[in-house]
Order: structure tokens, then sequence, then C-alpha cells
């Protein structure tokens, strides 16, 4: 339980330093993005690394989101 307390917690954190690298995007756009990438590893038996995938993976879908809203 403990460990998934922490790791929304990280994924609101994920959330916030995505907000402010991408300040065009609404906030909204931003976690429903991280929603969807950290919901792809909800079966994942090693939680540890799941932020790091989840912002990464993120920073990549918002550049593409980034450039077609451009």
């Amino acid at each position: 339980m403990v460990r998934s307390v922490d790791e929304r917690a990280r994924m609101s954190e994920i959330v916030e330093r995505l907000c402010a690298a991408y300040p065009t995007m609404t906030p909204a756009a931003v976690a429903e993005v991280v929603n969807d990438l950290h919901a792809r590893f909800r079966g994942a038996p090693v939680r540890e690394y799941v932020p790091l995938f989840v912002e990464r993976d993120a920073r990549l879908a918002l550049d593409e989101l980034s450039v077609s809203y451009a």
C-alpha cells in the first residue's frame, strides 16, 4: 500500500515537472498523457523504474503533441 501511495505521489511530481516544461500544454492534457502511460505498467512486477519510464515516454509524447499543435 505504501508503495502505491509513493508511486502516485511520484506521478503527481512528474505532472508538475512536465507542466513547467511544456507551458503550452494544459495541465489536464499533461496529466492525461502521464496517466495513460502509467496505466501501461499496471501489471509490471518491478515498480522501481516505472516513474522513470513514464516520464521519459511522456516527454516524447508531449514533444510530438507540441509539434503537431505548433
